[in-house]
């Protein structure tokens, strides 16, 4: 990839600031930003790796509840930064921290206690909520975990937002069919059925990531008719139907480690954010042939531009960092504690 004026201006900054600046970027950043992070990885190791730093300033490169679980694992005097704030997620929107309390007082009423675990793709306030009520927070990478501590602790459990996500974990944990329920959400929570909420072990929320709602089992179906012996690997925001098809299924960083122990000369056929399938096609030319599923790319992913990294490491002091509310602070840490202490920091 070739250097430029965004690049420069980068790399004079990181090399100003030393050991005072640290930047932080998701698997789905472009090449373009990637290159200029000190670490890169899925939200469970970006998360497990912001307690340790020591920098001034953490820029992260992602999506906006990213930074914010950064800046909810902060210490004291620690700055964090987003080059843009806009960069938000539709899943993250779909359970507004103004309507999980609603529910969950409405579920209340009917006698139906649930301990919530939230799934990271959300926002401080619905994580805040969550470790107010005893719940915890998941990654794709621990949801299955996650998902079994929080049947552990708990009469039942009411997943958030991602409801394929969910899905799949209860299948991890053969949870039957029957002992789910997906919750209707409309007119404010009104709309719930608390009979059939009052069955069910695993209260599903219905929420979908839309990046990963492309894939589908007939493109895995597809691949391996053009490529018979083919090995696919799809992460667990696909609906059930693809992540039983694959090969294997798992998080941005299982992903990784699935394509770099497969033999070589392996055609693998990848279900997640087109940046990482091209990524890994670059890195493993000659030696392996990858392939996107479906060429599914994340728009709020791609707000995060090298220009816009350049223009906030210009002059950090001025630009706008991303606060969280102590209140909310406390009660978002409180679940993001648990899932640490639950999966080993």
């Amino acid at each position: 990839m070739r250097e430029n004026a965004h690049f420069a201006a980068i790399e004079e900054a990181r090399a100003k600031l030393g050991d005072r600046l640290v930047i932080l970027a998701h698997h789905y950043m472009n090449d373009a930003v990637a290159r200029h992070a000190d670490y890169t990885g899925d939200s469970l190791e970006l998360s497990r790796r912001v307690p340790g730093l020591d920098a001034e300033y953490i820029v992260f490169c992602g999506v906006f509840f990213m930074a914010e679980t950064a800046a909810i694992l902060t210490k004291p005097g620690q700055k964090v930064f987003i080059p843009e704030k806009n960069s938000n997620c539709v899943m993250s929107d779909m359970a507004p921290a103004w309507l999980l309390p609603r529910v969950l007082d409405r579920l209340d009423q009917a006698g139906i206690s649930a301990l919530p675990l939230t799934y990271v793709n959300s926002s401080a306030g619905v994580k805040a909520l969550v470790g107010e009520r005893g719940g915890s927070v998941c990654t794709s990478a621990n949801a299955k975990t996650m998902l079994a501590w929080a049947m552990d602790n708990g009469e039942r459990t009411l997943f958030l937002p991602d409801m394929r996500l969910g899905s799949n974990a209860c299948d991890w944990l053969d949870v039957p069919r029957k002992d789910r329920h997906i919750l209707n959400i409309k007119k404010h929570g009104d709309a719930l059925n608390t009979v059939k909420a009052a069955q069910a072990k695993v209260l599903l929320w219905p929420g979908q990531c839309v990046i990963h709602s492309r894939f589908k089992a007939e493109q895995i179906a597809q691949a391996r008719r053009s490529s018979p012996g083919c090995l696919v690997v799809v992460h667990p925001e696909c609906h059930p139907s693809v992540a039983t098809q694959a090969d294997a299924c798992g998080s941005t960083s299982l992903i990784i480690t699935f394509v770099a122990e497969a033999p070589k000369g392996s055609v693998i056929y990848i279900g997640t954010e087109f940046n990482l399938v091209a990524r890994l096609a670059h890195q493993y030319r000659g030696e392996k042939e990858i392939h996107p599923l479906y060429p599914s790319t994340c728009s709020n992913m791609a707000k995060i531009t090298e220009e816009k990294l350049a223009v906030t490491l210009a002059n950090l002091d001025s630009q706008p960092t991303v606060e969280v509310d102590d209140r909310v602070r406390d009660g978002a840490r409180l679940a993001l504690e648990r899932m640490l202490e639950a999966c080993g920091r």
